[in-house]
């Protein structure tokens, strides 16, 4: 039987302050993590979590440029949730992006961004090349956030949250698109089972160590989103650990 999916105890919560800690531990790795694979310079398009902006996913697009890939921001502002406007918005610049540079995309969500992630990933599975979330919960969509952030930030959008439950489903599938779910035990924000992915064909979830506030610059993380993408396009194998890290990522739980 799997285990309910419970908040963030109040520790969890309060070690969220380590952000800053994780914020120095990216800038002074910097210079080692350019050992991590280069890419193709296909596009990646990187989506915030919920009521943060492009700004809180610029270490991790800077990396990435350093890496050789095109990476892109959402352009939409402040993340209020999940909206119709929303919705069309991702639809419309995935398809730009694939369009313009005629290759598929690579998406990386945070937190509620890795649930838009896997639902556009679901919806066009033609256009994207993986997904990679960062400590969604895409298990438990009813219960996003430790401050029980709804679905919707709209009464006119209870039709469409509804919508997304039925598109989704509770695994968040992702139409056969390769995923990667990143998770961290002690994650102050969401449940972290909630972030875990279901075994599967092309499927894996990969625990770190770190707060939630932090996944967008963790260095445990980084080097995951730098492995994965350098995946040729159309092959995939599991995340294994670079020698000398392993200490960075303890064994996946178990579903």
């Amino acid at each position: 039987m799997a285990s309910p999916l419970r908040r963030p105890n109040t520790s969890a919560a309060l070690l969220e302050s380590r952000v800053v800690l994780e914020l120095g531990a990216f800038a002074a790795l910097a210079p080692a993590l350019q050992l991590t694979p280069r890419g193709d310079g296909h596009p990646v398009l990187v989506l915030p979590g919920f009521a943060a902006t492009d700004q809180s996913t610029w270490p991790l697009r800077w990396f990435l440029g350093t890496r050789g890939y095109e990476a892109h921001g959402w352009e939409l502002g402040r993340s209020t949730g999940p909206t119709g406007r929303v919705r069309k918005s991702l639809e419309t610049r995935l398809r730009k992006l694939a369009d313009d540079r005629n290759q598929s995309v690579s998406i990386v969500g945070w937190s509620l961004g890795g649930v838009y992630a896997r639902e556009l990933a679901r919806r066009s599975p033609d256009l994207v090349r993986g997904v990679i979330t960062l400590g969604s919960p895409f298990r438990s969509l009813e219960r996003l956030t430790r401050s029980s952030v709804p679905l919707t930030d709209s009464p006119l959008d209870v039709d469409h949250s509804a919508q997304i439950r039925r598109d989704i489903g509770d695994d968040g599938g992702t139409g056969g698109v390769p995923s990667t779910a990143v998770y961290s035990r002690s994650d102050g924000v969401v449940p972290w089972r909630a972030c875990v992915e279901r075994p599967g064909p092309r499927r894996e979830s990969i625990e770190v160590v770190g707060s939630h506030i932090g996944l967008g610059h963790n260095p445990a993380v980084v080097v995951v989103v730098a492995d994965r993408l350098a995946q040729p396009e159309g092959e995939w194998s599991p995340f294994r650990a670079p020698r000398g890290l392993a200490r960075w990522f303890p064994e996946p739980v178990a579903d």
